[in-house]
Order: structure tokens, then sequence, then C-alpha cells
């Protein structure tokens, strides 16, 4: 039997979206398969729709069909997907990436900030260069729950309810440590930080609470509190002194983009919504509705994203090449900036989509 004919056949839920969503998935998708060029895996890619265009034509932002798909395949790479101008009769937002984790359970919003070698760092500290650290961002309820389901009376006030549950946040902290544990492995501190604001609000010192209850089932990781406020002025004086993260949804939303900021900006960050059966992987940009068609996308975070896919779903199906190919393309994104001669559009320079994507293709 050949290497070809044994090969694992892995299906992969292709989600491109709006904006720029299509031009940095079609970036990714051939360093894939050129990873997969002899291995143990393939990949059957199939692409989807959804997104504000698609709700603009057709009145349905994420089709049956394309959640069905999404349920069924071994992983999802999503784009972006959202447009300023279509929104929802409420006034907000398209946005069938939230609806997804719902859906699909996806609880962990895995936002890794790693300083990437010949990239310029906002913070002149020369520690800044050993940034490397991740925020785990409950991504099912907190403030997001309240999504649709505000309430605005009269003109005159209006309320959204944030939701701390037990369940929720049980699997998140356990989640946290078990990163923790893993990255202790590979060198890192094995340090994970509570962010909350849990000296003002009981739902907040119910989810400190708990963070404390299941510290105590991982003895070997250190264990540590800071509340929001404090750590964003941390992440500007001393970001290099953080490991993981845990906090809360919309905690969450706000500090990955300010880690993504400390390490190049949006292009350069990726992200992975994981649950017990799911994940899907994007980047931590938006559709980018100004430079969309115009090959200024930087699509590093996609790249960087498919990389974490590869991790994850080798830990799902024991193929320990997809591990070791994840690493290729994370050393292949080094290496590709490593000389400071390639400068992405949004850092700058006038590297385009399709040079950044060359110019990693060369260093697998």
């Amino acid at each position: 039997m050949t290497l070809a004919n044994a090969a694992r056949a892995l299906e992969i839920a292709v989600m491109p979206g709006d904006g720029i969503g299509p031009e940095v998935i079609d970036a990714t998708l051939p360093l894939l398969d050129k990873l997969a060029h002899n291995a143990p895996y393939t990949f059957r890619f199939t692409a989807h729709p959804g997104g504000a265009q698609h709700y603009q034509a057709t009145g349905v932002a994420l089709p049956p069909e394309t959640l069905a798909a999404a349920r069924a395949a071994d992983a999802t790479l999503f784009g972006a997907m959202g447009w300023p101008a279509i929104r929802y009769p409420d006034g907000t937002e398209i946005a069938p990436q939230l609806d997804l984790r719902v859906e699909l359970q996806l609880y962990a919003g895995v936002r890794p900030a790693r300083a990437i070698p010949g990239i310029k760092m906002p913070l002149a500290d020369p520690r800044a260069a050993t940034i490397d650290l991740v925020v785990i961002r409950e991504s099912t309820e907190g403030l997001f729950a309240s999504r649709g389901k505000g309430v605005v009376t009269d003109d005159r006030e209006a309320r959204d309810t944030m939701v701390i549950t037990r369940a929720g946040s049980e699997r998140v902290h356990d989640f946290a440590f078990r990163l923790a544990q893993r990255r202790r492995q590979g060198g890192r501190p094995g340090r994970v930080t509570c962010v909350d604001k849990s000296n003002v609000f009981r739902s907040m010192a119910f989810f400190s609470r708990i963070f404390d209850e299941r510290a105590v089932h991982f003895p070997a990781i250190e264990a540590r509190h800071n509340y929001i406020d404090a750590t964003a002025l941390d992440m500007i004086r001393k970001p290099w002194d953080y490991d993981v993260i845990v906090t809360e949804n919309m905690f969450g939303d706000i500090l990955s983009d300010l880690t993504a900021g400390l390490v190049g900006g949006m292009g350069m960050a990726p992200s992975g919504d994981i649950g017990d059966d799911h994940a899907v992987f994007q980047p931590c940009h938006g559709s980018a509705p100004d430079i969309a068609g115009q090959s200024r996308a930087n699509p590093t975070a996609t790249v960087l994203s498919a990389a974490m896919m590869l991790d994850w779903l080798s830990a799902r199906t024991g193929i320990d090449a997809l591990a070791r190919d994840a690493l290729r393309l994370e050393r292949a994104v080094d290496a590709a900036y490593a000389s400071g001669k390639l400068v992405p559009y949004d850092l700058g320079g006038r590297d385009g989509t399709g040079a950044i994507a060359a110019a990693i293709a060369s260093n697998i």
C-alpha cells in the first residue's frame, strides 16, 4: 500500500466569508496542501457560504447547510465575516462566527500573541521580543449571552445581562490549566492568570472562586489572579510576565485585540474557537472592506490559525505528523519575516497577500 493510499483524509469545512476573507483563505490553502505532500494525511477542502453579503442576498447569514458542514467536518477554517454597512434590523453587525461558537459549544477562544522575529515591536523594551502568551476567552456566555436578548425600554434605558455558569466556568478554567501544562512541557512557565472584576461584580467573584476550585486539580501550575484594569496596564508595562490568561467573554474580546497589537497587529493574530467535539480556526481580524480586492491583506494570521488547526487535529486524530507540520508552518512564518525585509501593508510596508504567502511557502 502506498503512502498516498494509506493517508488519512481530513475533511475541512472552509468558510471564506466577506471582504478579505476569501483572499487570506486562498493564500493559506496551498500552504496546507504543500505540507500534506507525501504526508500520512490529506485534506479535502469544501467551501461553504455565509456572512454579511450572503445575508444581504438571501436573508440568511449562516445557512443550515453550512452549520451542518461544520458539525460534520474534522475542523473548520474560517476567513472573515461581516460588513459594517450590512446589519440586522436591530442595528447589530452580521457575525455568524458568534453563532458557530454557541451552536458548536466552542467555549474556549484561544488567542495566542507571540513575537515573531523581524516584526517591529510597538514596545521599546527589548523584553518585548520574548512575548509569548495566550488569552483564553470563554466564548459561550458572559456578557455575550445577551446577544439578541438585550432590552431597550422607552428609549431611556438599555440593559444587557452577564451570564456566568458553573459548568461554563469549570470547563474553560480546566482548558486553560491543561494548556499551561502543555506549554510548561515546552519550556514556558506553566502559569494561569484569572482576569476578572471580582472586586465589583458578584458574577466575576463567582468566576474567580471557581477558578480557585479548579486550580487545586493542577498543583504543578501556578494560579494567579488579576483585575481586568490592572491587566490592561500590565499589557503595556510587562506583558512578558504572562503565560496563559483565562477570562470572561467580553474581557477576552478586548484583551485579545490588545495583545495582538503588542506583536504587530491583527494581521499577525491567529485564533481558534475550541470545544470538546468541534473547532473553528480563523484570523482575529475582520473583513476589512477598505482593502478588500486589492491584494493588500496580510494572510499571516490565517496561516498561523491553520497551524493551530494542524496541532489540534493531531491531538484529535493521533497523527503526530500534523503536530510536526504545525511547527513547520510556524517556523516558515518566522523564517519569512526574520530578515525584516518582508513588511505587509498593515505594518507600513509594500508586501501584499501573494508576496507574503510566497515567502512563507519558500520556507516550508
